[in-house]
């Protein structure tokens, strides 16, 4: 092979390198921050409800939720919002308000920002902000459809852990220890789901080939 020959082989290396070094750059996809953010957070929230190291609990979950989850989401929201991708802000920012709205009710109520209550009516609290949280996720999962099933499943899964809080709230003066165990594992399969999503964007992003997310419910 010629000088020549090889200059010019080299030269189209560095061209072909190059580009997919600048589709790799931009390759704008804020759900590879969001979801990291609402994984740990979940698996914060999820060994806290089967009662996993229940005296440090408290700290380990406000410090995941407020610094790891609440934050990164609002950081991906931002993206997503610079991106002009819309559905991806409404999705990521409610996610973002949950988790930060989370730390808020706990902090408010064992310090009684908001004045002193029993321990009746601190169950009623969380058993409202779980309701309000599960109306909100329900809208989601309905506005979502369109949506691969991934997203769906997701979502139907975050429904169903924020009901068995409300209920395990709900009902007497402390909380139903088995509905919460049981809302713990439902939230282990969706953090399992959003490790998932998370390798699919990640293959994408770095050019290889999608995962399967199942076809939308709705057309």
């Amino acid at each position: 092979m010629t000088t020549e020959a090889m200059t010019t082989e080299d030269a189209a290396i560095s061209r072909h390198e190059s580009a997919a070094d600048a589709d790799l750059a931009g390759a704008v996809n804020p759900a590879l921050l969001g979801l990291p953010a609402f994984i740990v957070g979940s698996l914060g929230l999820g060994l806290t409800f089967v009662g996993y190291a229940p005296d440090g609990a408290a700290v380990a979950l406000l410090s995941i939720i407020i610094l790891g989850a609440g934050l990164g989401l609002v950081v991906a929201t931002a993206w997503a919002a610079g991106a002009g991708q819309g559905p991806v802000v409404a999705i990521l920012g409610i996610m973002a308000m949950f988790w930060l709205s989370f730390p808020t009710l706990q902090l408010a109520l064992t310090h009684d920002w908001f004045g002193a209550l029993a321990a009746g009516g601190k169950n009623q609290a969380v058993a409202v902000f779980a309701l309000c949280w599960f109306v909100v996720v329900v809208m989601l999962t309905l506005a979502t459809l369109r949506l691969p099933s991934v997203f769906t499943v997701l979502f139907l899964l975050i429904d169903v852990a924020l009901l068995l809080v409300f209920f395990a709230y709900s009902g007497g003066s402390a909380p139903s220890s088995g509905l919460l165990t049981v809302a713990g594992m439902v939230v282990f399969v969706f953090a399992a789901i959003g490790i998932y999503m998370f390798f699919d964007a990640m293959a994408v992003a770095t050019g290889g080939k999608a995962l399967p997310m199942g076809k939308p419910i709705r057309r």
